[in-house]
């Protein structure tokens, strides 16, 4: 993938990611995963039913249909 970021960058990240501890990595990372849904849901329309809700935000995140049995179970 293309990057417009130098070698001597990306190694300068990678040195400061690995200072921290798991811990802190794992925070990190569910953080960005929290905010990526934030504005997945910010950007769906207003007034959906929960059932539409689901499916939309499913899609949005995965990029495929909720299973045609999935609100059966």
């Amino acid at each position: 993938m293309p990057s417009d970021t130098t070698r001597e960058i990306e190694e300068l990240q990678n040195e400061m990611w690995m200072k921290k501890t798991p811990q802190e990595r794992a925070e990190f990372a569910l953080a960005m995963s929290k905010a990526g849904r934030e504005a997945v849901i910010a950007s769906l329309p207003e007034g959906l039913s929960e059932k539409e809700f689901k499916k939309q935000l499913f899609f949005r995140l995965y990029g495929e249909e909720l299973p045609v049995d999935f609100f059966d179970r």
